[in-house]
């Protein structure tokens, strides 16, 4: 159980990839504080957790909010007394539209929700596993934090923000036993994905050299293995989950 003992947090824990990184950190012995916004959701995927005999808790709060940020740090340590890992996992965006018929208010809530979220909650969750001792954290900065994308250019430009600050902080406490990296999934059977899609799983087989989307399990590995100490010398990485579309 490569997390046995150790506690953290998963934001957008209600569904797809968070979904399924929650309960494969449950697997490996993790108990997992699931965050999101919906009630409901959280308790469903703890339910999960419990069943498959893990350990999870739920913590309603808003990513895009930086006293939520703060606050769900601060509810892990009175809870658990430490925070040994975080996947800052919550994200989205709306319709995909040019940038001159995209509403202002659309626009922050996409960059508070997609960047800001994450910036703060690195912050604080640094603050925390300084005091602990180490930790890891594992952003979900999406190929659109290295490529571009028309018709979502504000979420464009917060994931790759979130790159940009995954390597700066990386730099930052290399030294100080915490490790900082960002997956960058393609394509995946999320929600989201299908909501934007209109339900069809086969739209960008073309654009995908694997020639299918990914699966929430499929970067769900991925997550676990950059949490774990199997990568105790990788820090200030993205890795890319894609089935091959930035190569």
């Amino acid at each position: 159980m490569l997390l046995k003992g150790k506690t953290g947090l998963v934001t957008g824990g209600g569904s797809g990839m968070g979904r399924a990184a929650a309960l494969k950190l449950a697997a490996e012995g993790a108990t997992v504080v699931l965050a999101g916004r919906t009630e409901d959701k959280l308790a469903a995927v703890r339910d999960e957790v419990l069943a498959a005999g893990g350990s999870a808790e739920i913590k309603v709060m808003d990513a895009a909010r930086r006293e939520d940020q703060k606050a769900l740090v601060e509810f892990i340590e009175a809870r658990f007394g430490r925070l040994d890992f975080a996947f800052n996992n919550a994200g989205g965006h709306a319709d995909f539209k040019p940038i001159d018929q995209t509403p202002p208010d659309e626009a922050e809530w996409v960059i508070d929700l997609n960047f800001k979220g994450v910036y703060y909650g690195v912050k604080y969750q640094v603050e925390a596993m300084l005091r602990a001792g180490g930790g890891a954290i594992v952003n979900n900065a999406s190929i659109f934090g290295l490529r571009g994308m028309g018709g979502i250019a504000h979420y464009v430009a917060a994931k790759h923000a979130v790159v940009g600050l995954t390597r700066a902080v990386a730099k930052e406490y290399a030294e100080r036993n915490i490790r900082i990296n960002a997956i960058c999934p393609g394509a995946t059977e999320t929600p989201n994905y299908m909501r934007s899609t209109g339900g069809d799983v086969h739209l960008l087989d073309d654009m995908i050299p694997m020639r299918r989307i990914g699966q929430p399990d499929e970067v769900a590995e991925a997550v676990v293995y950059l949490l774990s100490d199997r990568s105790t010398y990788v820090t200030g990485t993205t890795l890319s989950v894609d089935g091959g579309m930035t190569a």
